[in-house]
């Protein structure tokens, strides 16, 4: 074999390894960019962000437990409003109401 054939024969087998090499690097992009790999992706990310803003306010919730039962009881009073407004319109009715029975 001449020294061309051996240079040849190197060239071409270094040719077929970069081939393979990038065929690899394409099946390895197609992969990630998959739909199922992308919607995977995307739930782990939001699942991690959910942990983390649930183990922040838990850490908040430990250094100031007075003023977060405080909100969570504002915000349960305003959620509420409606509810406790009948509820005590039904009670002021009937209290004025016994009055006026015993009055008359």
């Amino acid at each position: 074999m001449t020294p061309a054939e051996i240079a040849y024969r190197a060239a071409v087998a270094n040719a077929d390894a970069q081939r393979a090499r990038l065929v690899d690097s394409a099946q390895a992009a197609k992969a990630r960019i998959s739909p199922a790999r992308l919607k995977q992706d995307a739930k782990d990310k939001v699942a991690a962000t959910a942990l983390d803003g649930v183990a922040y306010v838990g850490a908040k919730v430990q250094q100031r437990p007075i003023a977060v039962t405080a909100a969570v009881g504002a915000l349960g009073l305003f959620m509420a409003r409606r509810p406790i407004t009948a509820l005590l319109r039904r009670l002021y009715v009937r209290f004025h109401d016994r009055h006026r029975q015993f009055g008359d």
